[in-house]
This record gives C-alpha cells, sequence and structure tokens, in this order.
C-alpha cells in the first residue's frame, strides 16, 4: 500500500531520505503553499509534515479527507488545531527532544550578550564609532540566575550557568529538592526568586495560567537593575509592563527570541529600545537540531502510518486500535481524575499512586496511568502534555509514579483510587464507570460523594448543621448561577463533610470570597474538568 505525504516547509535532506527510501511511501514536497492552495492540495495526502509557518486549522482538516497524520518537526504545536485533528481521527505528533539543546545554548548566548552587551557593541563599531565606556557590562560570577521553569531545556540552562560561576534558584511547582539538588539548583517560590535574581530566564510553556506570568506586579519586585530573557514562548512576559519597566530604568536590559504575536508588529516598542536584543525565534534554528527533528519525525510518521508503535502523539496513546476501543470509558475517566485531582491539590505534589480494582486491573493500566498523569499535569505544563511525553515531564520534575492491581473491589465493578502526595498533604480521589459507562467521582478524602466529573465546580468543606447549602445557593442565585447538580459526602461517625456543587458558569473569585466568608466553611475552591 502507498501512503502520500506531504512535506510543506523545509526539511532536512536527511529526514526526507528517510521517507524516499521507503518504496511505500511517496513524498511531496511544496513549500510556501498559501491556505487556500493548502486546502485545495491536503485532500490528496495521508500525512502532512510541517514546523512552525505552516498553519494547520480546522478548515484545512475539514478538507484532509485521506489524513491519518500530521508531523510537527518541532516542540510546539501552537499552529496544528489539535482538538479538530482528534475529531476528525487524524494523529498529531511532534518531536520533544531534538532541539533541547539548541534552545538552552541559545539562551546561554542571549545570557553573555545581555552581560557585555555585545549587540549593541557590534552595531556601534559597524556605524565607524569607537565607544568602550558606553558598553560597560557585568559578569555573571557569583550573580544569581532565576530559572522559571525546571523541565529539559531550564535544566540544561542551569547545568551551563553553574559552569560560569553563576548561583542558581528555580522556581517550578513539579521540582522536586531531589531534581533542584541534581543540577545545583535552590527551589524557591515565584516571588523569592523575582525578589533575588540578577539575571531571569523563562523556560515554561504558554498556558492559561503562564500568560503575562511575568507582569507589573512581578516586574515591581525585581531587583533594580535585573536582566531578563526569553527563549521559550511570546507571551510570557507581560510586553507592556516590560517596556515600562525598561523606561523607568528598574530593568537594565531584556534579551527575547519569542514575541506575543510573530514576527512582532513594527511599531513594538521593545523593538527600538536600545536596551533590548532580539532575535527571531532562532531557539532551535540549529542544523543539528534541524536535523535531529527531522529524522526523529521521519521514522515515528513512518512505523505510524505502517501500524507500529505510535511515539510522541500528543491526542491518542500509543496502543492498538482494539484494545483502544474497550480502553477509552476507563481513558476518560483516569483522565477526568487526574484534572481534578491535580486542582484539588493546588500546591503541587511529587508522588502520584494510582490503584485499580476489579475489571480495569485486567486492561493496559500503565496506558491508563499515562493518561491520569498527563492530565494532572497539564494545569501547570500545559497542553505539550501527552501520554507519551507526561513520564518524562514527570521524572524531570521528581514526581514519583507507581500503580498497582487488585482484581476484586468491595463495591464496584471497577474502581480507579489515585492518590497525590507532597510533603504537606496527601489526597485522595477515587471513581468508576456507570453501566452505561459513564465516569462518576465516588470518594474524596474518604467522603462518599457521587458526581459526574465534567465542568464547573465549587468544594468546600463544612461541619453538617442545617442551613449552610441555603446561603451558598442564596449566593449563587444572587451572581445568576446556575446550579447543575450537588453531591454532599461524610465520613462514617463524622459531622464533617465535604460539598461539591457542579454550576453552570464559572464561579468568580468575588463569588469566592462572598462564600469563603460564611463561618462554618472551609478550603473553598473552585475546579474545572
Amino acid at each position: 500500500m502507498k501512503y502520500t505525504i506531504l512535506i510543506s516547509e523545509k526539511f532536512s535532506e536527511q529526514g526526507r531520505a528517510i521517507f524516499e527510501s521507503d518504496p511505500d511511501l511517496e513524498v511531496t514536497v511544496a513549500t510556501g503553499l498559501s491556505p487556500d492552495e493548502l486546502s485545495m492540495r491536503i485532500g490528496e495526502f495521508d500525512a502532512l509534515i510541517v514546523r512552525s509557518e505552516t498553519k494547520v486549522t480546522a478548515e484545512i482538516i475539514a478538507k484532509a479527507k485521506r489524513l491519518k497524520l500530521i508531523g510537527r518537526a518541532g516542540v510546539g504545536i501552537d499552529n496544528v488545531d489539535v482538538g479538530a485533528a482528534s475529531r476528525a481521527g487524524i494523529i498529531v505528533m511532534n518531536t520533544p527532544d531534538g532541539n533541547t539543546i539548541s534552545a538552552a545554548e541559545h539562551t546561554m548566548a542571549m545570557l553573555l550578550a545581555l552581560a557585555r552587551n555585545i549587540p549593541q557593541a557590534h552595531s556601534s563599531m559597524k556605524a565607524g564609532k569607537w565607544e568602550r565606556s558606553k558598553f560597560m557590562g557585568v559578569e555573571l560570577l557569583g550573580k544569581q540566575l532565576g530559572v522559571i521553569g525546571l523541565g529539559r531545556i531550564g535544566g540544561e540552562v542551569a547545568k551551563r550557568a553553574r559552569a560560569f560561576g553563576m548561583k542558581i534558584v528555580a522556581f517550578d511547582p513539579f521540582a522536586s529538592e531531589a531534581r533542584g539538588a541534581e543540577l545545583g539548583a535552590q527551589l524557591s517560590d515565584l516571588d523569592g526568586l523575582l525578589s533575588t535574581s540578577d539575571f531571569i530566564t523563562v523556560h515554561a510553556p504558554k498556558t492559561k495560567d503562564t500568560a503575562a506570568l511575568i507582569s507589573t506586579r512581578e516586574l515591581a519586585l525585581t531587583k533594580k537593575g535585573v536582566r531578563l530573557i526569553n527563549v521559550a514562548r511570546g507571551g510570557l512576559y507581560d510586553e507592556a509592563a516590560l517596556a515600562d519597566a525598561i523606561q523607568s530604568g528598574h530593568v537594565a536590559g531584556v534579551a527575547l527570541d519569542v514575541f506575543e504575536s510573530e514576527p512582532p508588529s513594527p511599531d513594538n516598542v521593545l523593538i527600538g529600545l536600545p536596551q533590548v536584543i532580539v532575535t527571531p525565534h532562532l531557539g532551535a534554528s540549529t542544523e543539528e537540531a534541524q536535523e535531529n527533528v527531522a529524522i526523529a519525525l521521519a521514522h515515528q510518521v513512518i512505523d505510524a502510518l505502517k501500524g507500529r508503535v505510535i511515539s510522541n502523539a500528543v491526542n491518542i496513546p500509543a496502543i492498538d486500535p482494539s484494545e483502544w476501543k474497550r480502553l477509552q470509558p476507563y481513558f476518560v475517566l483516569a483522565e477526568k481524575l487526574g484534572a481534578f485531582i491535580a486542582q484539588y491539590h493546588s500546591t503541587g505534589f511529587d508522588m502520584l499512586h494510582i490503584i485499580y480494582s476489579g475489571e480495569c486491573s485486567e486492561r493496559k493500566t500503565q496506558a491508563l496511568t499515562l493518561a491520569a498523569l498527563a492530565s494532572a499535569l497539564k494545569p501547570a505544563l500545559g497542553e505539550g502534555v501527552n501520554y507519551v511525553n507526561a513520564s518524562i515531564f514527570a521524572k524531570e520534575r521528581g514526581i514519583v509514579v507507581s500503580e498497582e492491581v487488585t482484581t476484586t473491589t468491595s463495591e464496584y465493578a471497577s474502581l480507579i483510587r489515585l492518590e497525590t502526595r507532597s510533603s504537606a498533604v496527601t489526597h485522595t480521589i477515587a471513581g468508576t464507570l456507570t453501566a452505561g459507562s459513564e465516569p462518576r467521582i465516588v470518594e474524596i478524602d474518604g467522603y462518599r460523594v457521587d458526581t459526574e466529573p465534567s465542568g464547573n465546580f465549587l468544594l468546600f468543606f463544612n461541619t453538617d448543621t442545617p442551613g449552610i447549602l441555603g446561603r451558598v445557593a442564596t449566593i449563587l442565585g444572587d451572581a445568576n448561577i446556575n446550579i447543575a447538580g450537588l453531591t454532599n459526602g461524610r465520613r462514617t461517625n463524622s459531622s464533617d463533610a465535604v460539598t461539591i456543587i457542579r454550576t453552570d458558569e464559572e464561579v468568580t473569585p468575588e463569588i469566592i470570597n462572598k462564600i469563603s466568608s460564611i463561618d462554618a466553611l472551609r478550603d473553598v475552591r473552585v475546579i474545572r474538568v
């Protein structure tokens, strides 16, 4: 059987040679296609290979009647509508490891250029000037580097910065003390890192929670004369706040490889500031990185098209299709439980233990564990986490993941129980499937409950006394927030209760504050699954 592959962007010759050497593949290279041109041609192909410029939109995917796979030669998949691809049954895969060293080295290049004003001095000399005193720099030795995000790239940056004699302080909600010790990094909260660092570099994913992670408040916490670097994702720094901090003289310099909008607008004020060093998203732009990702992607695509192992898929687990059909309801349950407990255990955890009881223990529990783990990591690490790389991210952050199985369960045909643990607290959650394979949460921290794990949740603990729910319902009603469901659970021989209210609308911080003011309540929180 012949498989047709479209390569729509520049792709390493070594990667292309791997495709062309396979007699079962027919390769077409067509770079620079407009969206309309891609829409017209996409229906001819089984696989599409892209980098970062091709925008694979829902409209294009709708025309891709043969497409089985989209391969991204790189890490980020912002240019691919993964949801639309998933709904169409199209595998989306990336190459998460190929550009780690390139991105780390580019960070170090920006760090050194920032410390010694190299681009500015270069431009001055090219203009025929000799301005030695104007470009006084600072040494790295003894300076503190704040690393936000201690994953693959952040860890490599920390190693290299230590070689320059820098003190490393890191913030990562999932990094363990062991991970910090391995890299010679002292772990800190974000505010502590900001207030003590001489240089700060970000290596976090772009998520709802990390957008504008460093804005006006955070910049005000930094030391006067701080220097900032971003070779990760545009938008982690609030660009307007960053410009204000530079122009006020508080921030001494900034090095940016990425921007909120790319290419940045010509009138972006940061581009014109002399204290700002900029490069056009070059973090992965080395010959070695491009060859690495192309070679890796070529092998991944061939394996997937020919029904072998699926590697680095971001939207499906790497399991046999026939097994997937039987496992799918359990995957949904595991994902829901993982997402719920990650938000419930709001401080971050360093251990995840999963117990499978009953019928589900006879399935591929390792795949289910990856589904729960990926879902638990996503609130902090973003949509880049998937079934394949979740265990890598967990290991990098020192999270111990374990599972056990038992074929019997006292009450349910199947039960999945998740336990998360940190130095401060342990939490548990358990769920099952109904006869119709619908997921249900049936226990939280020993409290018996029964709720569908979907939508907006308001959760709180309280002394089980009359009138509590009425007061909460009144506050929600006054805010035009409709209650879609409610469950109230108690422990045996205890007056303590947990209440979980499903709402049609999201509960705002203002409403949470009002509800929290009720004396009998504690630990009021909002969870979205």
